[in-house]
């Protein structure tokens, strides 16, 4: 659901709403005890403002979360940290850049774009009958809807690169090299972002970084986040290679089109060639041929079966070489 600037989504332990953010519900929210998701679909600057007043996050961390476009990265500050993590969304780009806080006591995210992998979750928790489940595997659910939604993308992907091969071997046009292009440009912004959070969760399974109240177990979570992200870097990376193999495909069959052609020409102009000789020798105005070609019969001869003679000759020598 898009929003206006100010209306967030909140899952708590026994409930789950949405209301405008202000500095109350913040405060609210935080004498409440219990661990909590808030969600802020399009931040305002008041949001920001609310988050760093109630919140109390760290001024950098806060200056970061303002700026969209970022490489996936975790960053610790004192007893929260901060993440900016990916996923996929139906807009040009693909991508959703959902900017995270996380501590024991609650879960912040926030985006500019439409998240459906959220949504699917809220709705999930809105139904559920048990109380919330602990803050790390929360946000492992998060972060997995987050990643999953990469999946449909991949398989989107593999079919429009099936019938781009299909095309270019029957009719290649220009059409289907811009079509590759722009698939490999949307290959590109992906590997930008999956990348980074690739390497970022590996950080995470080996210990070099740590979540608070995380325990080896829940670490074994994020685990199976980073083995889905070698798996999408795997997709990504067999794609480009096909595209690329796809696009060598279109340029060698444009030039066996172009060496068709030009050998075409080439027959044709060879096949010329003795003719304007033979028609330039009866041009010249010989004695011979002045009192031989007198009527249609020594025209016939001299000219016509002469020169159908050659092309007939020079037909069968270049059909003999396999030239056509």
């Amino acid at each position: 659901m898009a929003s206006d600037g100010g209306l967030c989504h909140v899952v708590q332990e026994d409930r789950s709403e949405h209301f405008a953010l202000t500095k109350e519900t913040a405060e609210r929210l935080l004498s409440s005890g219990g661990f909590f998701w808030l969600d802020l679909d399009r931040p305002s600057a008041d949001d920001y403002t609310v988050l760093g007043d109630v919140f109390a996050f760290h001024p950098l961390a806060l200056q970061s979360s303002q700026r969209f476009d970022q490489r996936a990265k975790i960053d610790e500050y004192d007893d929260a940290v901060f993440m900016v993590v990916y996923g996929a969304a139906p807009d040009e780009d693909r991508l959703v850049e959902v900017h995270c806080f996380y501590s024991e006591r609650f879960l912040v995210t926030l985006h500019r774009d439409d998240a459906p992998a959220f949504t699917a979750l809220r709705e999930r928790y809105e139904q559920r009958d048990e109380a919330i489940e602990a803050p790390p595997l929360l946000l492992y659910r998060i972060v997995s809807a987050l990643v999953d939604s990469f999946f449909p993308i991949l398989s989107e992907f593999d079919d429009q690169i099936d019938d781009l091969e299909d095309r270019l071997f029957k009719n290649p046009a220009e059409q289907e090299s811009q079509e590759i292009f722009e698939l490999k440009r949307r290959l590109v912004g992906l590997r930008k972002a999956v990348a980074p959070e690739r390497d970022m969760f590996a950080s995470l399974t080996v210990g070099t970084l740590s979540l608070p109240g995380a325990t080896a177990d829940h670490e074994r979570y994020f685990r199976d986040i980073y083995d889905h992200l070698i798996r999408i870097s795997d997709f990504i990376d067999t794609y480009r290679d096909l595209l690329t193999s796809s696009m060598d495909v279109f340029l060698s069959t444009v030039s066996n089109r172009l060496n068709v052609v030009m050998k075409q020409l080439t027959v044709i102009a060879t096949v010329f060639l003795p003719l304007t000789f033979i028609t330039g020798f009866f041009g010249q105005n010989f004695g011979w041929l002045v009192l031989h070609v007198r009527g249609w019969g020594s025209f016939a001869l001299f000219g016509l079966a002469t020169e159908i003679a050659v092309v007939v000759v020079m037909l069968a020598f270049f059909r003999r070489r396999g030239w056509f």
